[in-house]
């Protein structure tokens, strides 16, 4: 049985630290500034992520393109070259067509390579949450599981990552198209903090309102540890789009207090991710029970 790779892409939120420790590669989207592509880095700096974040707080718009099919012929290629079967593992199709376009390039690559397998999943879930199941899939793949075990397992547990994020107003994930619910989601009352989960279909859902910036940390780290299952065998990922240290460490710490889990992750939320949710938002991530939500559902 041939040795798999597992690949992602920039939506996956995933560090440098994370992609090194689990060998995960990642097919690589783009931000858009005035005009200007920019390939969008999982390995970037605290100081080039500041950047990005700072450009939005200025009021500049920064739009986002999904994986090209170039991309997708260089990573699915370089990986086969070596010998390796492919697992992609891409951003939910809620969200991006990626998923779709990744399908469509290793049909093609593969007419020439039968002997070769490119299994392309769509992960119902974004940033970390996608990123997780990058993760549990390069386990597998470590521990000789063969590709089509990998997508059977992924495909079990992608609807049991539990996502809760916060943000300071849904402004800029409504003009990015990227979060749906209730029309009063959408207006601009002071101080209220609205909270965001995936939901079963993998749409990023306007879930519920929070009054107060420290209230709607606390809320994300109760509604976690009201899903998680079996905590202490877990790492929760926490991730924020170029927050003060003072309040990373805030919610680190309220996290750590609520779980008892087994070790907490501090990541960056990437630059396709940031682009559509604003500076200043914060997730966690953990497995948990099976997301039955979806928008509409009182």
């Amino acid at each position: 049985m041939k040795k798999v790779q597992i690949i992602t892409d920039s939506c996956s939120d995933l560090s440098a630290e994370l992609l090194e420790r689990y060998g995960i590669d990642y097919a690589k989207m783009m931000t858009v500034t005035d005009g200007k592509e920019s390939p969008a880095l999982l390995t970037w700096t605290k100081d080039e992520a500041h950047s990005l974040y700072e450009t939005m707080r200025g009021g500049t718009r920064i739009t986002t393109t999904q994986v090209p099919p170039e991309e997708f012929i260089r990573i699915f290629t370089k990986h086969l070259d070596a010998g390796m079967d492919v697992v992609y593992i891409g951003c939910s199709l809620k969200q991006s067509g990626s998923v779709n376009t990744a399908a469509a390039v290793a049909k093609k690559i593969l007419a020439d390579r039968t002997e070769s397998k490119i299994i392309c999943i769509d992960s119902q879930n974004a940033s970390l949450g996608e990123g997780m199941l990058a993760i549990e899939a390069a386990k597998m793949a470590n521990d000789g599981l063969g590709a089509e075990e990998i997508e059977k397992e992924i495909l079990k547990i992608r609807k049991t990552v539990n996502e809760y994020v916060t943000v300071h107003s849904l402004k800029t994930l409504y003009k990015a198209g990227r979060v749906k619910g209730p029309a009063a989601f959408f207006g601009n009352l002071l101080g209220v903090k609205p909270i965001i989960i995936s939901d079963a279909d993998g749409e990023q859902a306007a879930y519920k309102k929070v009054k107060g910036r420290r209230a709607s940390f606390e809320e994300i780290a109760n509604l976690l540890k009201e899903s998680i299952v079996n905590p202490e065998e877990q790492t929760v990922y926490v991730v924020h789009a170029d927050c003060q240290d003072e309040e990373v460490k805030e919610l680190a710490d309220i996290v750590r207090a609520a779980i008892p889990c087994k070790d907490v992750h501090v990541g960056i939320i990437g630059p396709i991710i940031g682009a559509s949710i604003g500076p200043d938002a914060v997730g966690v991530f953990a497995f948990g029970r099976t997301v039955e939500f979806r928008i509409g559902d009182e």
